[in-house]
């Protein structure tokens, strides 16, 4: 077990030395190949302008997107009433995505309770 625990130790070292070294070229360079995304002066204002912006752009799409949902539930429901018809390949296509929901959710509690299996702290 103390190996595997030096071993481990060894590796983030490394790990941690190499992005010491090519850290700051890698963020020089994505800033580079992104740099027409970048709003010059970066002030408070353009901060704000650009929030604002988002957060209107997003309300603006809403009814897009609740189109796109009430299309989508059609499609569930025509599915349902002709689930006769319905192949077995489907069917484990819907199982499996079914399933990865599940796993996220549990996903997501494991890290809504601090990283434990156990329970919520208190």
């Amino acid at each position: 077990m103390a190996s595997k625990l030096l071993q481990l130790q060894s590796k983030a070292s490394q790990a941690s030395q190499f992005v010491a070294k090519h850290g700051t070229a890698y963020y020089k360079q994505l800033l580079e190949q992104n740099k027409q995304y970048i709003q010059e002066p970066a002030t408070v204002e353009k901060c704000n302008e650009l929030s604002k912006q988002l957060f209107y752009t997003r309300l603006a799409s809403i009814p897009g997107r609740n189109e796109a949902f009430w299309k989508e539930l059609d499609y569930v429901k025509n599915l349902w009433k002709n689930r006769q018809e319905l192949k077995v390949e489907d069917a484990g296509i819907a199982a499996l995505f079914g399933l990865e929901c599940f796993a996220w959710y549990c996903a997501g509690e494991i890290v809504g309770r601090g990283f434990t299996f156990t329970g919520y702290y208190v």
